[in-house]
C-alpha cells in the first residue's frame, strides 16, 4: 500500500500538469499520438542522462572535491541542468520541431512540457522507490513543477524559433531558451544540493523561484497564443477544417 501511494504521488502531479498546460492549447490541440511519442522519448532520455551525469559528476568530484561550493555549482548547472535540459531540447528538436503538427508558437511550449513530464515522472519513480513518503510529496510539489517551468520556458523560445525569419535568429532563440532553462533548473538544484553546506533556510528560496517561474511561464503562454492569433496560424487551421 505504501509503495502504491508513493508511486501515485510520483506520477499523479505529472499527469495533472500535462492536463493543465494542454488545456491552454484549445484552439489547435496537438495529436494524441504525437504527445504520447514525445512523452515516451522524455522517459527514454533519462537513461543517457543518468549515464552522462554519473561520468561527469565523478570527474567533477575528482577535480573539485576540495572546493565544495564550486563542485555544487558545477553539479547543479552543468551535470544536472545542462544535460537534462539539453536532452529534453534534443527530443523536441528531433521528433516535433519539423513535424507538420508543429504549426503554432504555442506548440513549442506544449511539446517541451510533455517531454519534461515524461522525464520528470520516470525520475520521480526512481527517487521515491525505497525512500520515505515525504520524499514523494516534496518532489511532487517542487521537482515536477520545476521541470515543467524550466522546460516550458525553453519551449516558448523553441516556438518562436520555429517561425523565425532567418536561421541565425532561429539558433539564437533556441540557445536563449536553453540558457533560461539551465539557469532556472541549475539554481533550483544548487539550493537543494547545497543543503549540507548551507542548511535548509536557503533552500526555501526555491518557493519564490517556482512561483515566479510559473507566473512568467503563464505570461509567455499568453504571449505565444497572441502571436499565433496575430499571425493567423489558428485561423489557417479553422479554414482547413471547414473545407
Amino acid at each position: 500500500m505504501y509503495i502504491l501511494i508513493s508511486l501515485f504521488m510520483a506520477l499523479a502531479p505529472a499527469f495533472f500538469l500535462l492536463w493543465y498546460f494542454n488545456r491552454m492549447d484549445k484552439a489547435k490541440p496537438e495529436p494524441k499520438g504525437m504527445l504520447i511519442k514525445i512523452f515516451l522519448w522524455g522517459i527514454f532520455i533519462i537513461i543517457p542522462a543518468i549515464i552522462i551525469e554519473l561520468v561527469i559528476d565523478n570527474f567533477y568530484q575528482t577535480i573539485l572535491g576540495s572546493s565544495p561550493l564550486i563542485y555544487i555549482a558545477a553539479k547543479s548547472f552543468i551535470v544536472a541542468g545542462m544535460i537534462e535540459e539539453g536532452l529534453k531540447l534534443w527530443v523536441v528538436l528531433q521528433f516535433a520541431y519539423k513535424n507538420v503538427n508543429f504549426d503554432e508558437a504555442m506548440d513549442g511550449i506544449i511539446y517541451a512540457i510533455v517531454a519534461s513530464m515524461g522525464f520528470a515522472a520516470f525520475e520521480n519513480v526512481i527517487y521515491v522507490i525505497g525512500n520515505d513518503l515525504e520524499v514523494a510529496i516534496l518532489r511532487a510539489f517542487t521537482s515536477l513543477p520545476l521541470h515543467a517551468i524550466s522546460t516550458g520556458i525553453m519551449g516558448y523560445y523553441i516556438g518562436q524559433a520555429r517561425f523565425a525569419d532567418n536561421s541565425r535568429l532561429e539558433l539564437q532563440l533556441i540557445l536563449k531558451g536553453l540558457l533560461f532553462a539551465v539557469v532556472i533548473h541549475g539554481f533550483y538544484n544548487f539550493l537543494i544540493f547545497g543543503i549540507e553546506e548551507f542548511g535548509y533556510l536557503p533552500a526555501l528560496l526555491n518557493i519564490p523561484l517556482l512561483i515566479g517561474g510559473f507566473v512568467y511561464l503563464r505570461r509567455l503562454i499568453k504571449s505565444a497564443i497572441s502571436d499565433d492569433e496575430l499571425a493567423g496560424r489558428q485561423q489557417i487551421q479553422i479554414e482547413a477544417d471547414e473545407t
